[in-house]
């Protein structure tokens, strides 16, 4: 089992990097899953989103240590473990990220990876649908693989958010994928033809289909490193180990938990570390692990005055019928994540681009699927999009099978709690507007009696929970960075032949949700990995407020 090409992980990226590396026929690709199949209704129907997610046939099932400022909570940190990655469980919701984000990673040392370079990767990627409500079409891509579509909207509750947005004084975009990300407007989602186009769906299952790219399914446990360059990858299945060949790379792409944790495993991170472990240095790369970002939300609820949330669904004879429909035809509320209406603010003057985002949802309900005990209700999911605190994963133990040690350090600084605060405070203001005035009734969550400082932080050390969006724990950056992992062509740095190619590698987190930035990584690295010129550049020009230095709105 040699090949010219090993990929460790079949989610978001190494879906991608699978299939332009396999492409032209000329190279052998292998890719390691230890995750099963991604075909059951519950992965594959948009609606059932909530049940993969916290199902240990499909997730990792990590936990973050207890979290010093959230009262030692310990939060979920779900990772997919199934083919497709987190792609196969995650909600669906498709945001590239902002345009700015990409400017903020070359200048943190990623060269080549600013807007004008990373834009084209996300339009070769995309095979964008407006769905009859606007947009940006010269921004998006129209033949790439990854379907995009929006929801229907027919809930006039997904509606009136973005008429409320309007009216506190925001702006309304039809695209914030294209020239505008900041506003109120349509959500995007990873579905097609009523089913999750996972990175999967658009691209493993058709790289397979050719007889240079193969699955393996099995437990990568290290990295095989001889005289400084990675020669494959030594893998459990079936109860043996044994080492996979690879001749040419290869590539990590096993998530912002795991890839860092193979790389300490296979001898590259924290020297002092690795010793503790008893595991010889390889490379001593004092940021494998560190870094590590994430988006917290909170679910801001209200009363619904009307009966036309998805609380009237939420019994089982309701649920069976919307199963057999979707099962059937493919249509009808299965068909849709029920994110359909998005909104990324700024917070206060001075902030020039967006750093809240907006999920509404017309049901107030749990990620876990609970459903609020009021009945009738929505939800808006609003958290700041760039946190300052920064924490890490580490080993526990030099054994492959055991989690690492997952610290976020959520809410460590004196801003994150500021942000949050005023979340909470121009949330309550969106749902004071008239739009909502027919619908909107008391407030389920937080409450409105809880108004001071200390009554609001009591409330977010609570309830806040992680938007799943970990990332940056094998930095990537410049040569000369003491915390860089990797450098602007995903090559570990100090290692021969090995690359690391998903979230992991993000210097700074995007805004939004972060399938599509993992995507896109996979698709630019896999140019990279074969040496090919980038694609040219563009010259599009986001739009930035004209009011941003001196106006929140």
């Amino acid at each position: 089992m040699d090949a010219d090409f090993i990929i460790i992980g079949a989610g978001s990226s190494g879906c991608a990097m699978a299939y332009r590396l396999s492409e032209d026929g000329a190279n052998k690709v292998l890719v390691i899953e230890f995750g099963g199949t991604d075909m059951g209704p519950l992965i594959q129907m948009p609606a059932a989103l909530s049940y993969p997610m916290n199902m240990k046939t499909y997730d990792w099932g990590f936990r973050s240590e207890p979290e010093p400022y959230l009262g030692g909570r310990r939060l979920a940190t779900p990772r997919g473990k199934v083919v497709g990655g987190s792609s196969s469980i995650n909600g669906m919701v498709y945001v590239r990220g902002h345009a700015r984000d990409f400017e903020h990673w070359a200048q943190a040392g990623a060269k080549g990876w600013g807007y004008a370079d990373v834009l084209p990767y996300f339009k070769r990627m995309e095979h964008w649908h407006d769905g009859g409500h606007g947009g940006d079409p010269a921004w998006r891509g129209t033949d790439g693989p990854l379907h995009i579509t929006r929801g229907r909207r027919d809930n006039p509750l997904v509606g009136a958010f973005v008429a409320a947005g309007k009216q506190a004084g925001y702006e309304v975009t039809g695209d914030y994928n294209g020239h505008q990300q900041e506003g109120f407007g349509p959500m995007e989602q990873t579905v097609w033809k009523g089913r999750r186009w996972s990175a999967a769906s658009a691209y493993l299952h058709p790289a397979l289909k050719r007889s240079n790219c193969a699955l393996v399914k099995a437990f990568a446990r290290r990295i095989v490193i001889e005289g400084g360059c990675a020669v494959g990858v030594e893998i459990e299945r079936g109860g043996k180990i044994e080492v996979l060949r690879a001749r040419r790379e290869v590539i990590v792409a096993a998530s912002p938990i795991n890839s860092p944790k193979l790389l300490m495993l296979s001898g590259i991170g924290p020297a002092a570390q690795l010793r503790e472990q008893g595991i010889e240095v390889v490379a001593d790369r004092a940021g494998v692990g560190q870094n590590l970002q994430d988006h917290l939300e909170m679910y801001i609820q209200m009363a619904s005055l009307q009966p036309i949330t998805l609380y009237k669904h939420w019994n089982l004879i309701s649920k069976a019928m919307i199963g057999a429909q979707w099962l059937f035809t493919k249509t009808g509320l299965g068909a849709s994540n029920q994110f359909e209406s998005a909104g990324f603010i700024r917070s206060k003057a001075g902030v020039e681009y967006p750093d809240i985002q907006y999920h509404f949802l017309p049901m107030a309900v749990r990620y876990d699927g609970l459903a609020a005990a009021e009945g009738h209700g929505f939800q808006a999911h609003v958290g700041p999009m760039r946190s300052p605190s920064r924490g890490a994963v580490t080993l526990k133990s030099c054994d492959p099978k055991e989690a690492p040690r997952i610290l976020f350090n959520y809410m460590s600084t004196d801003q994150d709690w500021e942000d949050f605060r005023r979340c909470i405070r121009l949330t309550r203001e969106i749902f004071g507007q008239q739009a909502f005035a027919p619908f909107a009734g008391k407030e389920i969550q937080p409450g409105l009696a809880q108004q001071s400082d200390a009554e609001l932080d009591a409330a977010i050390t609570e309830h806040v929970e992680s938007a799943y969006h970990p990332c940056g724990t094998c930095k990537m950056g410049a040569l000369d960075d003491p915390m860089a992992v990797v450098d602007p062509e995903c090559r570990v740095i100090g290692v021969q032949g090995l690359r690391v190619a998903d979230s992991s590698i993000f210097p700074q987190i995007t805004n939004g949700n972060l399938n599509g930035p993992s995507i896109m990584v996979g698709e630019k690295a896999s140019d990279h990995i074969l040496g090919k010129g980038m694609l040219a550049k563009s010259n599009a020009q986001p739009w930035i407020s004209p009011r941003w230095l001196n106006e929140q709105r």
